[in-house]
């Protein structure tokens, strides 16, 4: 029993170890430094300076790659950097947002405290559910991932610190009615493996892991998943919500953001109606992620009607508003 206990231990020594390990690679022919950062998901200035700081030593004339040198990439974090624009007004810097709105003014307070883990479904390997329209196919990660970071932006211009969870470096908000599909988005820079479970687990540890550190520095912290539905072409569905199951808190969420939408239709569209739901359900995210969370489903990708809710950027921007709105609301009754 005791050697058992004393390598159940030795492994768990060697984890941490393995786990704290920084991560290296070598440069390719005729790399830069901003392309060898950018080709192992690491792009910007606030990582292009630390690079130089951990690899001072192993560089010609201080900022040219050497062939075969194995080089330290700076820990991978969510992108953002924080400056001062010109009138003192907060300005965050977010790469993925793409270049013509990485650059994100901080205009409201409403959500200073909070933080947010945003997490777009699918992705890497697997582009989720595919609906078409003539000719064009829809990849639910690549419509799930749009609304995502339109959300990210919009909780940001409200002072809150957001963690977006999958990445694409190339993409960026798009305004495109057809995305076109890739695999080359990541788990905040690692890999997103195939297997579905090795997938869903893969995000649930990027949020336990930053949520462990955030909740000693931000008293509301939330995450969100973000999908869409596939269902019978005759399926036309509102956006609807779970929580985890016994969680009164997730409950308390996706009812106040069940209740922005309806409240949102009756102003937009007073004679439609909102018959969105709210209900419990045992999702592997949920359960095995920590922070209170809600589960969005926007829609039926194949339904014809629900498809506008997806094609048109302003419907994806209106999407992400709501969402940032029934957080809001539920962050001033917390």
């Amino acid at each position: 029993m005791i050697r058992v206990a004393l390598l159940f231990f030795m492994l768990l020594a060697f984890s941490a170890c393995a786990t704290a390990q920084n991560t290296v690679d070598t440069p390719r022919r005729g790399e830069g430094i901003n392309a060898f950062l950018e080709r192992n998901d690491r792009p910007g200035r606030a990582y292009y300076r630390e690079f130089l700081r951990l690899n001072k030593s192993k560089l010609r004339g201080k900022k040219q790659l050497l062939m075969g040198v194995k080089y330290t990439l700076p820990p991978l974090h969510d992108g953002a950097e924080t400056q001062k624009g010109s009138q003192g007004k907060k300005i965050v810097s977010q790469p993925l947002f793409g270049k013509k709105l990485a650059d994100v003014e901080v205009t409201g307070n409403r959500l200073k405290g909070a933080c947010f883990y945003v997490v777009s479904g699918h992705g890497g390997p697997d582009p989720g559910a595919i609906g078409r329209v003539g000719k064009h196919q829809l990849h639910e990660d690549e419509y799930a991932y749009d609304v995502a970071l339109r959300l990210a932006r919009n909780l940001m211009q409200e002072g809150a610190e957001v963690r977006i969870v999958i990445q694409d470096a190339k993409d960026g908000i798009r305004d495109d009615r057809y995305l076109s599909g890739s695999k080359r988005e990541t788990c905040m820079g690692d890999p997103i493996p195939l297997n579905q479970v090795a997938r869903l687990q893969q995000r649930c540890d990027k949020i336990n892991l930053s949520y462990r550190k955030d909740k000693k520095n931000y008293k509301y912290c939330r995450s969100i998943f973000i999908h869409v539905d596939s269902r019978s072409k005759r399926a036309q569905t509102d956006v609807f919500f779970y929580y985890a199951p016994g969680s009164k808190l997730g409950r308390r969420l996706a009812e106040n953001m069940r209740d922005t939408f309806e409240s949102k239709y009756d102003k937009h569209q007073p004679n439609r109606g909102f018959e969105g739901t709210v209900g419990a359900r045992n999702l592997y995210v949920m359960v095995n992620s920590v922070p209170v969370a809600v589960y969005v489903e926007l829609g039926n990708l194949q339904n014809s009607f629900d498809q506008r809710r997806f094609v048109l950027s302003d419907n994806r921007q209106a999407l992400a508003k709501w969402l940032m709105e029934g957080f809001i609301k539920d962050y001033k009754g917390n």
